[in-house]
């Protein structure tokens, strides 16, 4: 199996954790492309068209993923103090309270990881990824 299938089976345990718990916590109508676009939003907020681009989808679906968000009230859109034409999506208070619900999934998830595999494994599996990443995310 290559290691690019091995990633991908970690990170859909992951993703399946969050969305669980998502869903445990009163979440449940987040669905699993809006969370993908959701995580690609930045703390001062982000441009639809670069949400599209990082998340690999076209405009028309970054939009109405972003329409469906904010109609949840997951985010909202702000005019961008850059450029006055454009807007942002920033993540909106019940986003924020997702995040947090999210962030506890994620940490309890590695925990379990971490406890099968070991600390010294799961250390030296995160700076393998970190130090992958420097190639394989232009976004990073």
């Amino acid at each position: 199996m290559n290691l690019g299938l091995l990633c991908f089976i970690a990170y859909r345990a992951m993703e399946t954790s969050v969305v669980d718990a998502l869903a445990a916590a009163g979440y449940g109508d987040l669905t699993v492309a809006q969370g993908r676009l959701f995580a690609r939003i930045g703390p001062g907020g982000t441009r639809i068209s670069e949400l599209a681009e990082q998340a690999r989808v076209t405009k028309q679906t970054a939009g109405f993923l972003v329409d469906q968000l904010e109609r949840a009230g997951y985010v909202r859109r702000v005019p961008d103090p850059a450029d006055a034409r454009a807007r942002l999506v920033q993540i909106a208070p019940r986003g924020e309270a997702a995040v947090a619900v999210a962030r506890v999934a994620e940490a309890e998830t590695e925990a379990a990881w971490t406890k099968h595999l070991g600390k010294r494994s799961s250390s030296q599996l995160r700076t393998a990824l970190i130090r992958l990443r420097e190639i394989a995310d232009p976004y990073a």
